[in-house]
């Protein structure tokens, strides 16, 4: 599977995210300045103070942003050979001991929480880091491996069906 796909759509979302909160941050700081309740702001100075801290919000959340576009940008994920253990790149299939449930990862510096769809639309793949829980449970398994993760005190058992 071409993995830059996955990349690709990455890539767009962080460069959605930059273009949102350049657009919040120039909005609030209009509005720090020029808002229209400029009779108002003269008498409590309170608003404009917290129109600048969203501003400064906005440029902290785009600086990050831009941060995590250029790792993702020079993000080339290679493919995991059989026998292969889970690393920065992999692409996994798990399966729920409990339930037998599926389910699709893709270990992504960036993008955690993100639904990815694959080539032409063939399924679903959801975001996980290297830190978070998911993520360093399967760090170094592989197919056929077992491994717990536990979120918000509720565990889950996880077997390692596919790799790649």
């Amino acid at each position: 599977m071409d993995k830059r796909l996955l990349v690709d759509q990455l890539v767009a979302r962080v460069r959605e995210s930059i273009a949102t909160a350049e657009r919040e941050m120039a909005a609030a700081a209009d509005a720090a300045q020029n808002g229209e309740e400029a009779k108002a702001r003269r008498e409590d100075t309170r608003m404009a103070i917290e129109y600048s801290a969203l501003a400064r919000g906005q440029q902290k959340r785009a600086e990050s942003a831009r941060i995590a576009l250029a790792e993702l940008e020079s993000f080339h994920p290679g493919r995991i050979p059989r026998g292969g253990r889970v690393q920065l790149g992999a692409i996994l299939e798990v399966e729920d001991e409990d339930t037998g449930d599926g389910r699709t990862f893709f270990i992504a510096p960036h993008g955690a929480g993100e639904e990815l769809s694959g080539p032409g639309g063939d399924g679903f793949f959801s975001v996980v880091t290297p830190g978070s829980p998911l993520g360093k449970a399967a760090h170094g398994q592989q197919v056929g491996d077992s491994f717990d993760v536990t979120v918000d005190g509720v565990t889950k058992s996880w077997e390692i069906t596919w790799l790649e």
